[in-house]
């Protein structure tokens, strides 16, 4: 049975889809603990009404990017994670931390990595009049959303589509490919090659959708 730790800063909304995953799906995991680093994160209310434990490192208590690693990191081997993902945990780790769980952190970024990393995805794939937009599940390495890739989703760019309409449609394919991706490491199935992640048994590491 492994622990998964869930990171967010906001309403969470991959992480419920996690945590319902692991529970219809019976996986052989158990989400340990949600942590914010922001008291008003709205995730924390469903995780608390899940059962989870939830706590807050909160990043405004800390002036210095290390010291609120430590105190973030302090907080998670409380709970002995086997996993930790983050779910729109909206803080650049530093490599120090990343490095201290290497292998075992997944993200989730609003693109098709290596394309558009960093913020604005939405609207710089739409100034740059891209036809497929997506997102991509990776492990995390210390350079900013980049790391050998687990699953991509990707939507055609519609005629029409704005930032927000084209963010919408995106986070539905994450609602599937992030628990996805995090069931197959809990299974044991995943094995990273250089920059490629392999997954055994075999399963389509692609979503294609409208």
């Amino acid at each position: 049975m492994k622990n998964i730790v869930i990171l967010i800063s906001g309403r969470g909304s991959n992480m419920e889809a996690i945590v319902r995953a692991c529970s219809h799906e019976a996986w052989p995991a158990r989400i340990a603990a949600v942590i914010a680093n922001r008291p008003d994160a709205a995730g924390l209310a469903f995780a608390a009404q899940a059962g989870i434990a939830t706590a807050v490192v909160d990043y405004l208590d800390f002036p210095e990017r290390d010291a609120f690693d430590a105190a973030l990191a302090e907080q998670l081997d409380h709970f002995a994670p086997d996993l930790i993902v983050l779910a729109g945990f909206m803080r650049v780790l530093t490599t120090g931390f990343v490095e201290r769980y290497a292998g075992r952190m997944l993200n989730v970024h609003p693109s098709l990595l290596p394309s558009f990393p960093g913020l604005k995805t939405h609207q710089r794939a739409l100034d740059a009049g891209v036809t497929l937009h997506g997102a991509t599940v990776h492990f995390v390495t210390p350079q900013l959303d980049h790391g050998p890739i687990v699953v991509q989703a990707a939507v055609p760019v519609m005629q029409g589509d704005d930032a927000a309409r084209l963010a919408s449609r995106i986070l539905a394919c994450e609602h599937i490919i992030y628990p996805r991706a995090v069931r197959w490491f809990v299974e044991g199935r995943l094995a990273i090659e250089g920059m490629r992640v392999m997954v055994t048994p075999p399963e389509p590491q692609w979503l294609f959708t409208e």
